[in-house]
C-alpha cells in the first residue's frame, strides 16, 4: 500500500503507521513517549493503529487502537503472553509501517524502538524480598533472550535508539544491527515544564506539605528506587542540612522510610506517590538529585531540565549527552557525601543555581517532543520512499 510524504508521494493516500508496546500513556517514562509519537504523528497526518495492553491516549481522530487482552503482570508471564498475542494481531491487523518497542512481537518489522538494552540493563527489585527478586532475576533473562530471538525475527531496516550511549550497547550485542542503528533523543514539553509555569500550583504545594519558605527542596522521580538510588539521596539529606527532598513514584517506602527515621530526616522527606502532573512539582523544587544506576535516556532529567532546575546526576546514558559538568548540573557519584557535597554547594550560593539552572533550561531546548516527532516522521518518509508498497 503507498503511503504519502510530505517531501513527495501519493497525494491524498494517507500515511500510516502501527505502533506495537506494552503500555502507551502519560505515566511513566517509556510510556509518554509513545504518548507524544503517537499524537504528534497524528498531527503530522498518519494514521497511527496502537496494538498493547493499555492505551491512555485522549480520544483523538486517527488513533486505532488494537486492544491485546491478557496479564499485564509479573513480566515474566505477560512478556511471553504479549509476544505471541501481539504477533497475531499484527499478523492480521498491521497498517502501513510497522515500529515495534523493543523485542516484543516475532513479526517483520520497519523500526524497532530502543528504550533498553536487556543485554546491559541491571536486574533490581522494587522490594528486597525473595518473590521480587527471583521475578526481576527471571524477566531479566526473558528480556535477554527475547532480543536475541525478535531481533533476528524482526529483521528491522531500522533501529532506533533513545541515546547514544544505548545505541553503543546495540551495536556491541548486536553488531549485524550496527548499520542500520540511530539515534532519536527522547523529548520534553518545553512549554509545560517551564520557569515560572504553574508557580501558584507550586506555592500550593509547599503549603500543603508544610516545607518552610527557606528550606531549599530537591526532587527525586522515579519507582524501582534502588536502582535509581533513592538510598544515597535520602542519606545525602542527613549531611545537608536546609534541604528538603520530593520523592515522586512507587517502591518499597516502608523501607526507605525506615532509613529516614535512622538519620533523623523523617520531616524533610515528602512522600508524593505516581502523579499524572508533576509539572508543580518541578517548579517547587530547587534541584533534581538522580543517583541512578543505569538508564537509557531518562526523560525525568528532560523535565527537570526544562523547568530550570540544576541537574545533579551520575553520568548514565541520556544525562552524559544533556549534562555538561558544571554549566548546567554535575556528574554525581552514587553516594550520599559526593551528593550532599553538591547540595551544600548550591545552597551556599544562590547564584551558582541560578546559572545551573538557566543553562539546563537553554540545553533542554534541543530535546522538544516537537523536534523528536519531526525526526520520526523523516525516518519514515525515508522507509516509505524506499519501499513503497
Amino acid at each position: 500500500m503507498p503511503i504519502a510524504s510530505e517531501r513527495g508521494g501519493d497525494e491524498g493516500v494517507p500515511r500510516e503507521v502501527t505502533l506495537v508496546a506494552h503500555h502507551v500513556g502519560p505515566v511513566g517514562g517509556m510510556e509518554r513517549v509513545l504518548s507524544e509519537l503517537a499524537l504528534g504523528l497524528v498531527d503530522r497526518g498518519y494514521l497511527v493503529t496502537v496494538v498493547a495492553y493499555e492505551c491512555d491516549l485522549p480520544p483523538v481522530a486517527g488513533v486505532r487502537f488494537r486492544r491485546v487482552r491478557g496479564p499485564s503482570r509479573p513480566f515474566v508471564l505477560s512478556y511471553p503472553w504479549f509476544m505471541i498475542a501481539a504477533t497475531l494481531t499484527l499478523w492480521r491487523r498491521r497498517r502501513g509501517l510497522v515500529v515495534a518497542v523493543g523485542a516484543i512481537v516475532l513479526n517483520r518489522v520497519d523500526v524497532v524502538q530502543i528504550h533498553y538494552c536487556q543485554q546491559v540493563g541491571p536486574a533490581t527489585p522494587s522490594r528486597s524480598n525473595w518473590l521480587f527478586r527471583l521475578n526481576v532475576a527471571a524477566s531479566a533473562k526473558l528480556g535477554r533472550i527475547g532480543e536475541r530471538i525478535c531481533f533476528r525475527v524482526n529483521r528491522p531496516r531500522c533501529v532506533v535508539c533513545v541515546s547514544d550511549g544505548v545505541a553503543d550497547e546495540l551495536r556491541e550485542h548486536f553488531p549485524s544491527l550496527a548499520p542500520r542503528t540511530i539515534t532519536i533523543p527522547n523529548g520534553v514539553d518545553t512549554e509545560a515544564f517551564a520557569p515560572g509555569q504553574r508557580a501558584a500550583d507550586a506555592a500550593e504545594l509547599r503549603g500543603r506539605l508544610s516545607i518552610a519558605g527557606d528550606r531549599l527542596v530537591a526532587i527525586f522521580v522515579g519507582s524501582e528506587w534502588q536502582r535509581k538510588g533513592l538510598e544515597p539521596a535520602i542519606r545525602a539529606l542527613a549531611r545537608a542540612p536546609g534541604w528538603d527532598l520530593l520523592v515522586i513514584g512507587n517502591g518499597d517506602r516502608e523501607r526507605y522510610e525506615r532509613l529516614a527515621r535512622e538519620l533523623g530526616v523523617t520531616a524533610a522527606v515528602h512522600w508524593l506517590g505516581v502523579s499524572r502532573d508533576v509539572a508543580p512539582m518541578y517548579q517547587l523544587a530547587d534541584a533534581l538529585v538522580f543517583p541512578t544506576s543505569y538508564e537509557a535516556f531518562p526523560l525525568v532529567a528532560l523535565e527537570a531540565a526544562a523547568s530550570g532546575l540544576p541537574i545533579l546526576a551520575t553520568p548514565v546514558n541520556g544525562i552524559r549527552e544533556l549534562v555538561t559538568d558544571g554549566v548546567n548540573g554535575f556528574l554525581i557519584p552514587r553516594d550520599a557525601e559526593g551528593i550532599a557535597r553538591r547540595l551544600r554547594e548550591l545552597g551556599d550560593d544562590p547564584a551558582l543555581r541560578q546559572r545551573l539552572g538557566a543553562a539546563a533550561r537553554s540545553a533542554s531546548l534541543d530535546y522538544s517532543w516537537a523536534k523528536m516527532v519531526e525526526r520520526y516522521d523523516a525516518l519514515c518518509a525515508r522507509l516509505a520512499e524506499a519501499h513503497p508498497d
